[in-house]
C-alpha cells in the first residue's frame, strides 16, 4: 500500500511538471510569431513600461496628437500614415500619403515626412503633392517658438469656443505673446512649373530668392526686410 501511494504522488507530480513545462514552454512561443500576411487597421508599438512610440495606421483610425502620453483631437489628421512619438510619449515627427480623384474627376495626392522640434511642430518637412492640376515638391525649413506646443493646442480650444467676432483679437494675442514660428528655407518645385529656392529671416520673409521659372528663364533676387527688391540678376527679365 506504501509504494502504490507514493507511485500515485509521484505520477501526480510528474503530471503537474509536465504540464508547467508545456504551458512555460507554450508562454515562450507565444512572445513572438511569424505571419507571412497580415491585415490591421492600426498598430501601436510601445515600450515595456507601455509608452507609446510608433502609430501605424489608416485613415479611418488615425490617431489625435499625443503630449506626454496624453491624446488630444487632430480634425486636419484624415490619412493613412505612421506618426513617431518620443521618449515622453510625444508626438515628434510622421509621415503621412494618400490620393485620389475628386468628384469633379481632379487628381488630388499629398505625401508628407516631417520631423518636429522637442514638445513642437515640425521644424524639417518633405511634401509632393496635386491640386486642381498644380503640382508640387519640396523640403522646408522652419523655426519654432521657445514655448511648448500644448499652450497653442490650449489656446486654439479654448479660442475655437467664443464668440467668432472675438476669436480674430484672440488669436493676435496669443501670437503677441508666442513668437518664433516662421518658414526659413524652401526649396522644390512649385505650382507654376518652376523650380525656386528660397532663403528667409527669422520673420520668415524672402530675402534671397533664387528661382528657374517655367519657361527656363533663371532669376536671383534680393530682398530687404520690407520685401523690396534690392539687386536681380539678370536685371531685366523678360
Amino acid at each position: 500500500m506504501p509504494a502504490q501511494r507514493f507511485l500515485t504522488i509521484y505520477s501526480g507530480v510528474l503530471t503537474f511538471v509536465l504540464a508547467v513545462t508545456v504551458l512555460s514552454g507554450f508562454a515562450a512561443r507565444t512572445k513572438k510569431a511569424s505571419f507571412d500576411e497580415i491585415n490591421v487597421r492600426r498598430i501601436n508599438i510601445i515600450e515595456p513600461d507601455g509608452t507609446l512610440r510608433m502609430i501605424l495606421s489608416n485613415k479611418t483610425d488615425a490617431p489625435g496628437m499625443f503630449i506626454r502620453g496624453k491624446e488630444y483631437p487632430h480634425p486636419d489628421r484624415k490619412s493613412a500614415g505612421v506618426i513617431f512619438v518620443d521618449d515622453e510619449g510625444t508626438e515628434n515627427g510622421g509621415l503621412i500619403f494618400g490620393g485620389f480623384k475628386n468628384k469633379e474627376g481632379k487628381v488630388e495626392t499629398w505625401g508628407h515626412l516631417s520631423f518636429d522640434q522637442y514638445q513642437q511642430d515640425q521644424v524639417f518637412s518633405i511634401d509632393a503633392g496635386e491640386e486642381e492640376g498644380h503640382r508640387r515638391s519640396g523640403i522646408g525649413i522652419s523655426d519654432r517658438g521657445d514655448y511648448p506646443i500644448l499652450e497653442a493646442v490650449e489656446a486654439t480650444t479654448r479660442i475655437g469656443a467664443l464668440p467668432p467676432d472675438q476669436q480674430e483679437a484672440e488669436y493676435k494675442k496669443f501670437v503677441a505673446t508666442h513668437g518664433g514660428d516662421a518658414q526659413r528655407a524652401y526649396f522644390g518645385r512649385v505650382g507654376d512649373g518652376s523650380v525656386v529656392l528660397r532663403l528667409k529671416d527669422k520673420q520668415g520673409r524672402d530675402r534671397i530668392v533664387l528661382q528657374v521659372n517655367a519657361d527656363g528663364t533663371p532669376v536671383l533676387q534680393l530682398l530687404d526686410a520690407n520685401g523690396q527688391m534690392t539687386a536681380q540678376l539678370p536685371r531685366e527679365v523678360h
